[in-house]
Formats: structure tokens, C-alpha cells, sequence
């Protein structure tokens, strides 16, 4: 039999056929993680406080023993994916046992001040998963969203309508934020130092601005989202709630935080939003600024930053962008410079002024 069309030998052939396998198992990743955090896998290794054992593992679950070797295959998987690591139990003894990598440190629901585990579950969601399959019938309509092909209506419609995949996407966005508050006060004290008063747009349920406020007292925050979001939490001295549309208005402060909003929308949305930015804060040299968490993709992009990419497309009609897509934002904004720190791993701190 003849080799496909371009394709010079036995061996391209074969790399092409893996290539292809790779790709079509990768979600089997993603199914696997949201297994051990359903499981709560790492939780029960964390709470032996030694490397598991097999069995000891099983029991500890629950798990029909009949599944003990289907178990084992899971973490096989898991251990391969470096989210455990397989180690001897003790120099004497010849099994060897399952214990924590960092990243499974990070899927602790006992540990909830840094846990990813929500955000986990939320990104391999049904409702996140489906639009998925949707995106060949959506290049083919005019239809904002994949997400929109999938369920009639817009991401943030459907999260005011659906109690649970709101308090999903609550809870997975508070996790990311606990996580980004506690590199911000740790190794970036020095961007709130001079501010009065600070708007987290689109904050959720505060817990960036909580954070600001436990490690600077006197500084106001007033966290500005959707009702559904902000509904039934209540204000302080420091930190206020309130409900608002970032579209139409932006309250005034010396500067104005947004964690992951950006992103999520096309660039004549986010030059409205960055113009409602400019019209609440003072110019830099009173000590105004725009303090954006997002994603500066490169020449050589990451993987998953260009996987999250996709997703903007699918659910969000947003997008990840460049630096010059940044600087052309920004400029039609009317805003006059920005600096760019790369501090958060696949995100970055861009503060903007005029």
C-alpha cells in the first residue's frame, strides 16, 4: 500500500497517526483531574500526612475494591501528569506509595485560602464543555458565541438565570482571586501604597478588595458588578458593594482594578470600558491609573495561553492579545502610556495612565 499523498516515509506516518491520538485523548486529562478533585484525592493523601499506599488509598475513598486496580491506573495517569508523585513508603519497604506535587497542593479543599479546586471544576463544567462541540455550526451563523449556538443566550445571561452554574463561576473566580490578592499584597505593595480609594470592576464577591483593605487600612475599595453577582453581600467602612454596569458607569477613585474583565470582551466593548476607566480616575500625575490582570501573549505563546484564547472565543467572545493589541486599546481609549509587569506567571499587571 501506497504512503498518503506527501507523506515520505513509514516513520512520518507514524508520528502523524500520534499526533493526531495526542490530541484527540488530551480532554481525557481534564476528565482525569476533575475525577481526583471529585474524589478529593489530594485532600485524603494530604490528610494521611505520609505517602498512601495503594489499598490505603482505596479504603480511604471508599471505592468498590473491585475498582483498586482501575485506581491505580488513574493515578498512573495522574503521576505521569505530575500532579502526584510515586515514592517509596520507607527505605524498607518495597511498595511504593502516592504523595503531593505543587499543583496538587493546589487542589486542597482543606486549605481553601489557596485551593484551585472550584476553578477546576468549573472549566470542565457541562455548560463550559458543550459550546465546544459547537463551534463548526457557529462559524457558520451570525451568532456572538459558541456559547450562544449551545443555550440561546450569552454567558452572562445564563449564569443570571442558573443558581448553580452562577455559584460555579462565582466560586471559581473568588479561588483565582485568592490566589492573585495574595501575590499582589505579597510582591506588590508598592502599587497601592500612595492611593486613597480603589474600584474593582467586575471584583465578584470582593475577594481582591478584601484583601487590599486587611493590608492597607484606610484605603477605600468599592467592588462594581452585576446584581446577581453582588446580591445579598453586605458593605463596610472600607469595602462597598455595589451594583452597577462597567458599560454606562464607572465610579470615581484614584485608581481602578480589573482582574480577568478584559478579556473577556471584543475591543469596541473594552475601549468603552477603558474610557469609563479614564473619566473616574485623575491623571498620573495626581496618581491616577488603570491596573489590569490579564494576559500579554508573545511571539512564542504558551500553550495554554493560547488555549485560553479559545475559550474567550467559545464562551466570551473576548480574546487574549498581544502587547501592540494592548497599546492600540489603550490608545483609542485616549490613554497616553503603560507598564507592563510580568508577575503572574501566564498573566501579567499592565497599569495604564494619561
Amino acid at each position: 500500500m501506497a504512503l498518503p499523498n506527501g507523506i515520505t516515509s513509514t516513520e512520518e506516518l507514524l508520528d502523524a497517526q500520534a499526533h493526531i491520538w495526542s490530541h484527540v485523548f488530551s480532554f481525557i486529562n481534564s476528565m482525569s483531574l476533575k475525577c481526583v478533585v471529585q474524589l478529593g484525592i489530594p485532600d485524603v493523601i494530604h490528610r494521611h500526612g505520609k505517602p498512601m499506599k495503594l489499598p490505603e488509598l482505596a479504603d480511604a475513598l471508599s471505592i468498590d475494591r473491585a475498582k483498586t486496580p482501575c485506581l491505580e491506573r488513574l493515578m498512573r495517569l495522574m503521576i505521569h501528569s505530575k500532579f502526584f508523585v510515586g515514592t517509596k513508603i520507607s527505605e524498607d519497604s518495597d511498595q511504593d506509595g502516592y504523595w503531593l506535587t505543587p499543583s496538587s497542593r493546589l487542589l486542597l479543599r482543606d486549605e481553601p485560602a489557596s485551593s484551585l479546586a472550584s476553578f477546576v471544576l468549573y472549566r470542565v463544567d457541562p455548560n463550559i464543555m458543550d459550546p465546544c462541540h459547537s463551534m463548526s455550526k457557529w462559524f457558520r451563523t451570525d451568532h456572538g458565541t459558541p456559547f450562544f449556538t449551545t443555550y440561546g443566550m450569552e454567558i452572562w445571561e445564563y449564569a443570571g438565570k442558573d443558581a448553580r452554574f452562577n455559584m460555579l463561576f462565582n466560586e471559581a473566580m473568588a479561588s483565582d482571586a485568592r490566589l492573585v490578592s495574595g501575590i499582589l499584597i505579597r510582591d506588590c505593595r508598592h502599587i497601592f501604597e500612595e492611593l486613597r480609594s480603589i474600584v474593582d470592576v467586575g471584583g465578584g464577591v470582593g475577594v481582591v478588595s478584601k484583601a487590599i483593605v486587611d493590608a492597607f487600612p484606610g484605603l477605600k475599595c468599592t467592588v462594581v458588578d452585576l446584581p446577581h453577582v453582588v446580591a445579598g453581600l453586605e458593605s463596610t467602612k472600607d469595602l462597598i458593594y455595589l451594583e452597577g454596569d462597567m458599560f454606562e458607569f464607572i465610579p470615581s477613585a484614584d485608581a481602578v482594578f480589573m482582574k480577568w474583565i478584559l478579556h473577556d470582551w471584543p475591543d469596541d466593548k473594552c475601549v468603552k470600558i477603558l474610557k469609563n476607566c479614564k473619566a473616574a480616575i485623575p491623571s498620573k500625575e495626581k496618581g491616577g491609573k488603570v491596573m489590569i490582570v490579564d494576559m500579554v501573549l508573545g511571539e512564542e505563546s504558551l500553550e495554554t495561553q493560547l488555549l485560553f484564547d479559545m475559550q474567550m472565543m467559545i464562551c466570551l467572545s473576548g480574546k487574549e492579545r498581544t502587547e501592540k493589541q494592548w497599546a492600540d486599546l489603550f490608545t483609542a481609549a485616549g490613554f497616553s502610556s503603560y507598564k507592563i509587569t510580568n508577575i503572574f506567571g501566564l498573566r501579567h499587571l499592565i497599569e495604564v495612565f494619561y
